[in-house]
């Protein structure tokens, strides 16, 4: 039955060949020539719109030391190498964003039309008066500490020349697990006096990252600056159905006032099996990692000013308003490595790169 039918298709497909062959007889040449010629073009037009799409695309290069055009991409490579020298085995992945300059600082920026601004710095005489914003000049925001950020402010903290330095690199990190690169030692130096002080909550915050292919180092600082050292009720354990759980990174913390965001938090760890503040960081890490890391955001920068679009959207999907938290969380987890002599490590670094940058490097 099978051969019955294998011989009535091959037929059929036979037929349709002979008949088309016969159709093509009694077309003339030049309409033959013609169609030809149109389809060429068709085809030609389709692999042009292929190619542009492609060029558009964001795209990851490793950095060899010679492939970073300086014409393009001023300041770079000069900076690049010099880490690289001081820091032999650091490797560097080249971030193409296709993004033009200023129309990413237009979008960072705080518009008329948007209740809450994408970017805040601390209310402090400590920062320029031309960093607060234009629009709501002396408007606080948040808790009443915060103001709006302006065009100065976020070119002078986005612009990555600023960033290629000892001092602010680690804001680049790619934030993964790297074997011997993260210690107990280095979780303890962080953790110290504060909420996850302790042998188990160091060895659960490793094995965190482990599971997750994420820096323990990066999950530690990322917790203390969300919960300060002391913790919160819902890192430090609060009751819910007779059982205290935990939920150090606030999931699911929603709500119209203190006690619902607190209770709705507390009803997700619930639900998770969250009843001690380790099983609480080693599910917590995986709901981070789907969230940020799985998108490309994987790195401080990344998640604090959303230029992947790998989600297919730009600049709505940041981590934090406050501009500055890639630069200190930053510098907590550089304290941390030189603490536990990993700085220099197999450590990688993703730089991204802005279309039309300016030659000057944005200033203060």
């Amino acid at each position: 039955m099978k051969n019955m039918n294998r011989r009535n298709i091959k037929e059929i497909v036979n037929n349709l060949i002979i008949n088309f062959r016969k159709m093509l007889e009694h077309i003339p040449k030049k309409v033959k020539m013609i169609s030809i010629m149109v389809l060429l073009i068709i085809l030609i037009v389709c692999l042009i719109s292929v190619w542009i799409r492609e060029s558009q695309k964001q795209k990851y290069v490793e950095y060899d030391g010679e492939n970073l055009k300086e014409s393009k991409y001023p300041g770079y490579k000069e900076l690049i190498n010099k880490l690289k020298e001081e820091h032999p085995d650091w490797t560097f992945t080249l971030f193409y964003t296709k993004l033009d300059w200023e129309e990413v600082i237009a979008n960072e920026g705080h518009k008329d039309n948007t209740e809450y601004p994408t970017n805040l710095i601390p209310d402090s005489s400590e920062y320029p008066d031309d960093w607060k914003c234009e629009i709501d000049k002396d408007r606080t925001f948040d808790n009443g500490t915060w103001l709006c950020a302006s065009d100065k402010a976020i070119k002078y903290q986005m612009d990555p020349r600023n960033i290629l330095n000892d001092e602010n690199i680690f804001q680049f990190a790619e934030l993964k697990y790297v074997e011997g690169a993260q210690t107990k030692e280095g979780i303890y130096e962080i953790t110290e006096g504060s909420f996850l002080e302790g042998d188990s909550i160091s060895e659960a915050l490793i094995q965190a990252g482990k599971n997750a292919n994420l820096d323990p180092y990066f999950i530690a600082s990322r917790l203390i600056q969300e919960q300060g050292r002391n913790g919160t009720v819902l890192s430090r354990g609060c009751e819910y159905s007779d059982t205290v759980v935990y939920n150090p990174f606030n999931i699911h913390a929603k709500g119209n006032s203190s006690e619902e965001i607190i209770q709705n938090a507390a009803q997700y760890a619930y639900e998770q099996g969250w009843d001690s503040l380790e099983k609480a960081l080693i599910g917590g890490v995986e709901f981070l990692k789907e969230d940020y890391i799985n998108i490309g955001q994987n790195t401080l920068y990344l998640q604090k000013f959303d230029v992947v679009d790998q989600d297919e959207s730009l600049y709505t999907h940041q981590y934090m308003q406050n501009l500055l938290a890639p630069q200190s969380e930053a510098s907590n987890m550089k304290d941390i490595y030189k603490a536990s002599n990993t700085v220099d490590t197999a450590l990688n670094f993703i730089v991204p790169l802005y279309e039309n940058m300016p030659e000057e490097i944005s200033e203060k």
